[in-house]
């Protein structure tokens, strides 16, 4: 069985690329990027795939009976017309089934709202399209916070609008893990996933912090407005309102949702502490 990843050059892409190589074998899996220049390292067969261009993946696909498409990172006004791409693209070219990386996420609770809904319209491309599917919504990354400790520890704290409320993270290690495993058991064909862990709240997340990597960091909670206008001053309007949006929607509710991990992994998600362990 052959089976693509789209933007295996990206962090997500690569990640499941590398985790399904090594489950499955490197011979069955193809990278298909936009730039194959930029993951010719993963030692797979690498395709060249725009996602702005449906004939690219007419020919990237030939051959691949499965196909794991990454969400576009463009704007959601551009992404759903890219994702349409991808899945005619993978149409003509014969693929059986496609593995949609969505995101998950309550509509109506936050400026993040965009996002999520371009995400549910190709879910709904996907399921129109007449072939296999299977749809993950991913819970947020932690890596951004692990990352972002050198900034922390200058600060001395974690300052966002995300208040009190919960929100599920998870890893590209995990969600590379599970994706792999849905690639070649099609029992769960059909099913749509919370691909994330348990919900946490920022206190939480600063005490694991502190723990794991030996930091004194405290939380501070900062009003909707407050942040999101840090954001903008620090990343500009756009991205800085999406900033915002996701920790307006933690304040929100937005992200506390259950996970669906065990039904699709058969196996438990890390807890917050088992992830920055492992990343540490």
């Amino acid at each position: 069985m052959k089976i693509a990843v789209t933007t295996a050059s990206g962090q997500l892409g690569r990640a499941i690329v590398e985790e399904a190589a090594a489950q499955l074998g490197k011979e069955n899996i193809i990278g298909i990027a936009r730039r194959p220049d930029k993951c010719a390292d993963l030692g797979v067969e690498i395709r060249k795939g725009d996602y702005n261009n449906a004939d690219d993946f007419v020919t990237a696909f030939q051959g691949v009976e499965v196909a794991l498409v990454v969400s576009s990172f463009a704007v959601p006004e551009e992404r759903i017309g890219q994702h349409r791409n991808v899945i005619a693209g993978a149409k003509e070219a014969g693929v059986r089934k496609i593995i949609y990386t969505s995101i998950f996420g309550h509509e109506g609770k936050c400026a993040f709202d965009v996002i999520i809904k371009s995400n549910r319209q190709t879910e709904e491309d996907v399921k129109a399209s007449g072939l296999d599917w299977i749809i993950g919504r991913n819970g947020l990354y932690i890596e951004p916070d692990f990352e972002s400790i050198p900034d922390y520890r200058k600060a001395g704290k974690i300052a966002n609008c995300g208040g009190d409320g919960k929100c599920a993270y998870t890893s590209r290690t995990e969600l590379a893990f599970v994706y792999a495993h849905l690639m070649v058991d099609d029992t769960h064909n059909g099913s749509i996933y919370n691909l994330c862990g348990a919900p946490v709240t920022q206190q939480e997340l600063v005490e694991v912090i502190n723990s794991v990597f030996g930091e004194s960091l405290i939380y501070e909670s900062m009003s909707v407005e407050d942040y999101v206008q840090d954001r903008i001053n620090a990343h500009g309007e756009f991205l800085g309102k999406i900033i915002g949006g996701i920790y307006q929607g933690i304040r929100e509710g937005a992200f506390d949702i259950p996970s669906d991990f065990k039904e699709a992994a058969g196996s438990e998600h890390l807890t917050l502490r088992e992830m920055a362990e492992q990343f540490k």
